[in-house]
């Protein structure tokens, strides 16, 4: 998501062309003021006259009218299902059936715009009344999204994503994992947006993102995905190649193993961890490959077993060039190992 302000034009389109050559495939940007909308509009235009075809969402809280005006706009319009369409002091039966007009009516002009929305329930905004009945739960995330889902489908339209962000890591999960038990039931398939949401900066941000974004993933759980720091954008996008590449969705580079390294390692294998890294994951050539850099002998070849290629260490503080079980070359010294393995690479393929 984009935090430069939407008037600043120039700033937004920078940013985005800077998010986009780093791999970044959607974008998001905040449109909090009707005036705002034709900033939209001018970040598009200038992105496309540049060739840059990356969608842009339009997020849009607490004001429907933002979010009419932006399905003549985006790509997709981003809604809050908890401060999109609520009217205080009803009973909950009143506000859910104010609600589903709402939604209903604002779902008739997505439709005839061809424009698709992503309900966004987030825990810390769900709606008042949803917080008395449910209180802040996976079930409430759900009903939340389950009042948009009914709306869009008296509507006729069902062009949603779905999405249910937390900042803390187990409620994430277990909404999503009951959004999908629910939608089984009622034989539903919505794409899903993952993410933690609030997770921080630092490692622990990626620990937490990690954590939640790839359970999911492993469990088969998702079509998009934001990593939410508290750092610059552009980070948020390494990170997320990080937890994709990680969870086997998605494969960036080359995958890399290595031994932790005990007392009987004789060479310097965080350096030589970093400087294969360096050389082979550079290789477009071998985004498929797994690639193993291992202390000694002693479990070296077994806990690379399954790599395409490995590097692995000598009591004498040389090494070893192995594909597969198969050795190609002995007594490699350390600082040669990670040219030797290039070309053995390029070799091959």
């Amino acid at each position: 998501m984009a935090n430069v302000h939407i008037d600043d034009v120039d700033g937004n389109v920078a940013q985005i062309l800077e998010l986009h050559s780093k791999g970044c495939e959607i974008v998001r940007l905040a449109v909090p003021r009707p005036r705002d909308v034709p900033f939209f509009e001018k970040i598009k235009d200038k992105l496309r006259s540049q060739c840059i075809e990356i969608p842009l969402i339009a997020d849009v809280h607490f004001a429907p009218r933002i979010a009419y005006d932006c399905l003549a706009v985006a790509d997709k319009v981003r809604i809050n299902a908890g401060n999109f369409a609520e009217r205080p002091g009803k009973s909950f039966g009143e506000g859910r059936n104010f609600a589903l007009d709402e939604f209903s009516k604002f779902f008739e002009a997505a439709k005839s715009a061809n424009v698709p929305v992503r309900i966004g329930v987030n825990a810390g905004s769900l709606s008042k009344r949803i917080l008395e009945k449910y209180g802040n739960t996976a079930c409430g995330m759900w009903e939340s999204a389950h009042e948009c889902i009914l709306a869009a489908n008296r509507a006729g339209f069902h062009d949603l994503v779905l999405s249910f962000k937390s900042s803390s890591v187990a409620l994430t999960v277990e909404s999503y994992r009951l959004a999908c038990s629910e939608m089984d039931r009622l034989r539903l398939d919505y794409p899903l947006h993952l993410g933690v949401t609030e997770a921080g900066n630092g490692q622990y941000a990626r620990i937490k993102s990690a954590v939640g974004i790839g359970g999911l993933l492993l469990d088969g759980i998702g079509d998009t995905m934001r990593v939410s720091l508290t750092e610059n954008p552009i980070e948020e996008i390494q990170a997320a190649r990080d937890i994709l590449q990680a969870s086997g969705a998605r494969r960036f580079t080359a995958e890399f193993v290595a031994c932790p390294s005990c007392g009987r390692t004789n060479y310097d294998i965080q350096r030589a961890l970093e400087v294969v890294k360096g050389k082979i994951g550079k290789l477009e050539c071998a985004r498929s490959l797994k690639i193993a850099v291992m202390g000694c002998v002693v479990n070296g070849l077994g806990e690379a077993g399954d790599a395409d290629y490995a590097i692995v260490g000598l009591p004498n503080g040389k090494v070893n060039i192995y594909k597969g079980v198969v050795c190609l070359a002995k007594n490699i010294d350390q600082e040669l190992a990670a040219s030797k393995l290039e070309r053995v690479i390029l070799a091959d393929i």
